[in-house]
């Protein structure tokens, strides 16, 4: 079901996986702690249950009950944020093993979208994965989308992205993971 955010505010997300526009490409996501929904977007993907999937979040104080905070952490938190850069870190014991994949880090982002950061303002954190099939490009055109209507709850319109994944950084072990569009610079 195509919906707004204004409309979704008034659903409960429990089990529930939605579409929407970030300000990098289109993501797949559910509750952080919604095990339920979690393993929806691993079968929708086909993902290997193998790969960790990210937490989008609103905020920087949102991330913090989710890691364990360090001091790199917070002055790339603050220096790039909103925006495309995912940060790892050692995750609490908040954040599900099966969204990290068995890890003990996992991946949190705050997105520099107004759509997503309005859906994260009202429901908190995210697990979010990029909208595709696993190995396959990630989707940024709207009508593309519709293809999975019927295989998840609702999907936010956002019209088409111009995005590149973001850039993913390892904090602990000071190193890029994935280069996106966001260069760091210390």
């Amino acid at each position: 079901m195509i919906i707004t955010v204004d409309q979704i505010q008034d659903i409960d997300l429990r089990g529930k996986i939605i579409i929407f526009p970030t300000d990098t490409v289109y993501g797949v996501g559910c509750l952080y702690d919604d095990l339920v929904a979690i393993d929806r977007i691993y079968r929708l993907k086909d993902r290997d249950y193998s790969k960790p999937m990210a937490i989008l979040a609103a905020d920087i104080p949102s991330t913090l009950p989710l890691l364990e905070v360090t001091e790199d952490f917070m002055d790339l938190a603050r220096k790039y944020w909103p925006g495309a850069l995912t940060l790892i870190a050692k995750r609490s014991d908040l954040v599900s093993s099966l969204a990290s994949a068995g890890a003990d880090t996992v991946g949190v982002r705050v997105p520099n979208h107004e759509l997503s950061l309005a859906l994260l303002r009202h429901f908190g954190p995210m697990v979010v994965t990029s909208v595709n099939l696993s190995g396959e490009p990630s989707i940024l055109k709207f009508s593309d989308i519709l293809k999975y209507e019927k295989r998840v709850d609702y999907i936010i319109d956002g019209g088409d992205l111009e995005g590149v994944a973001s850039t993913v950084y390892d904090v602990q072990n000071q190193e890029v993971l994935r280069q996106g569009s966001l260069i760091i610079e210390k």
